[in-house]
């Protein structure tokens, strides 16, 4: 089976749950400590061998494509002033052999058509497909896990969770039987149903691996849920004809599209951060604690 070298992210999305701070601005440039929310996605895609990315934008995403330029200007004044730390940080945002595309999706059609939109490029290779609001943590990376699984069963793969049956209103949910460790084998998928109609307690988010068979599906979909084209109903169809399975990834998952998901990814990175990691977390642990916690100010 081909390797998994392209990866596809669909982020022409509003980001309405962020509004005021997206009127402007790109939601998957919103910064969790020091990096906006794209550059985790796709760093989480290089590690797992893909060196060809796909950014399905939209109008007003502009900084995306500013962000994984070279800026010249920015690199030039960080090396007349001494700055090397920060340069080599700013030039090695992208690794030389990763090649960028961004195509414009010029209507809100759904998360179904932003990945259709990705055919002429994708061709006939298997490819993930990561949304830059599910802020994944593991070791190894979510994605790297998906791809061991793909090249282990040759099959699709649904990066999944087990969800609260209230939350089941807030994903795609698969009908799905344990079959190996962490694997389970998709028979049905639904979009967003209600809790009683849930056919299990697994929700897919935000990371999928996909067979390019799944764009002839996508070509016939017609608008579901939310009058768009969902990617889980050509999922959905595509069973008929390959096998697909669910992967309970080992990490965890932020819902950054969410603002109290927003704010535990910010705390959890902040904690890990090899610069501000040690400090913040005792600075975290004295709120838990109630103590009282004075900080230094420093003149600007």
């Amino acid at each position: 089976m081909a390797e998994v070298r392209k990866a596809v992210f669909p982020v022409a999305g509003l980001g309405t749950r962020f509004l005021p701070a997206t009127k402007a601005s790109a939601k998957e440039m919103m910064p969790v400590v020091d990096k906006p929310l794209i550059q985790y996605a796709v760093e989480e895609a290089i590690a797992a061998g893909c060196d060809q990315l796909i950014f399905i934008s939209g109008r007003g995403k502009r900084a995306i494509e500013d962000h994984f330029d070279v800026s010249y200007e920015l690199e030039n004044e960080l090396e007349k002033r001494g700055k090397k730390a920060l340069l080599e940080q700013v030039r090695n945002i992208l690794p030389p052999q990763v090649s960028t595309i961004f195509l414009r999706q010029p209507y809100p059609l759904g998360l179904g058509h932003a990945v259709l939109m990705a055919r002429p490029v994708v061709g006939d290779e298997p490819f993930a497909v990561l949304l830059a609001d599910d802020l994944m943590l593991g070791e190894p990376p979510i994605l790297a896990q998906m791809v061991e699984q793909h090249q282990r069963y040759q099959a699709g793969i649904l990066g999944v969770q087990e969800i609260p049956k209230e939350h089941s209103a807030r994903y795609g949910i698969v009908d799905a039987r344990p079959w190996d460790d962490r694997i389970y084998q998709v028979s049905g998928i639904v979009e967003k149903p209600k809790p009683e109609n849930a056919p299990s307690n697994l929700g897919v988010v935000g990371r999928y691996i996909l067979p390019a068979r799944i764009f002839h599906y996508l070509e016939q979909t017609q608008r579901g849920t939310g009058n768009e084209i969902q990617l889980t109903d050509a999922i959905a169809n595509l069973l008929s004809e390959r096998q697909v399975l669910a992967y309970r990834f080992a990490g965890q998952r932020f819902d950054c599209g969410d603002k109290l998901g927003y704010l535990q990814a910010t705390i959890a990175f902040g904690r890990l951060h090899p610069e501000v990691g040690v400090e913040f977390g005792q600075y975290m642990d004295g709120l838990c604690q109630d103590q009282p916690l004075m900080t230094e100010s420093h003149d600007a």
